[in-house]
């Protein structure tokens, strides 16, 4: 008994480790302190004292990165996430806001929308590599956390909100925005319209032929989840916008597509769904993805058991895309 009962016991409370810690980094010893941090947290989760482990990760994950040190406050904060697994800690409120402030600690780095307005090629050099730090550290913290949420929360795709942290993250701070990681997190997310939003400013941005294709792929992904109804609000809050702003509204076949698709799906019509696929071949193979989301589509709302060629390796190859 002893031994198990000392080593829960022998510890102190964690307030007074933070409070050492709080020191240790304030002094600048970053690494000192990200060693102390973790060999503690390991002591109080070794004595099941979870909460008090979680307290300490937390309070150096956010110190960590309010001095910059997004190596480290990342390393910290995926450790909260795995104690939070460790500790069966279920998903609520509480402890989405306090993934929220470690997330909210992740520094944004400035950059430039157009290369013709950058002075200093080296300074902005080094902030593209530091934007893809802090792009690369915060994803897998929020990855790892939507995964722990989808274990202890009530949505087995994760929590919403905290794919919507991500999809905003990588939109916002990425040098090069991967709009289909964006779009993957947005769409289970809970938030149509500020989807929409982000649709239209990257509608402002992006080469001539993206805006539509970026448009499509929000609509089928929507669609092949079988969320309707926020793929409809998409559409109708990215021309409300569109309408009066400064970006216009795709009219190009791709769209015309995704138009008649939507009505198509509100009632039970498979027959036109394919003659749909069928006259619109040439632009919805604009983008591979578009058939084999279309075949989810048709599987989701009419009950057709789609074909797979590859088995069970296609199987593993579209496991193996996912995010």
């Amino acid at each position: 008994m002893s031994r198990q009962r000392s080593k829960r016991f022998d510890l102190p409370p964690a307030l007074v480790n933070i409070e050492k810690l709080e020191q240790v980094v304030k002094d600048g010893n970053y690494y000192g302190a990200q060693q102390m941090y973790k060999s503690l947290s390991a002591r109080y989760v070794a004595a099941e004292r979870y909460s008090e482990a979680l307290d300490l990760l937390h309070s150096g994950a956010c110190l960590q990165l309010a001095n910059g040190q997004v190596t480290c406050g990342s390393e910290l904060a995926l450790l909260f996430v795995e104690t939070l697994g460790k500790g069966k800690i279920p998903y609520d409120d509480e402890t989405f806001d306090r993934l929220k402030k470690i997330y909210e600690g992740f520094p944004r780095v400035p950059l430039p929308q157009h290369l013709w307005d950058v002075d200093d090629m080296q300074k902005l050099s080094e902030n593209i590599g530091s934007a893809k730090t802090h792009v690369e550290g915060c994803s897998s913290f929020l990855k790892a956390a939507i995964k722990w949420s989808a274990e202890f929360g009530t949505c087995k795709t994760g929590s919403p909100e905290l794919h919507i942290l991500l999809a905003e993250y990588i939109f916002s701070e990425s040098p090069e925005v991967d709009m289909n990681r964006v779009t993957y997190h947005f769409v289970r997310g809970d938030n149509p319209k500020k989807f929409a939003t982000t649709l239209v400013n990257f509608l402002g941005k992006c080469y001539p032929g993206e805006d539509d294709l970026a448009i499509a792929r929000a609509v089928l992904r929507y669609l092949s989840l079988g969320n309707l109804r926020d793929a409809n609000i998409l559409v109708d809050e990215i021309k409300a916008q569109t309408q009066t702003g400064d970006v216009d509204f795709p009219k190009t076949d791709l769209m015309q597509f995704i138009n008649y698709l939507l009505q198509t799906m509100e009632r039970d019509a498979f027959p036109l769904f394919n003659m749909l696929r069928s006259n619109f071949k040439p632009c919805i193979e604009r983008e591979p993805a578009f058939n084999e989301l279309l075949d989810d589509i048709a599987e989701k709302f009419y009950g057709v058991q789609r074909r797979n060629p590859m088995g069970m390796f296609g199987d593993i190859f579209k496991m193996m895309g996912a995010e």
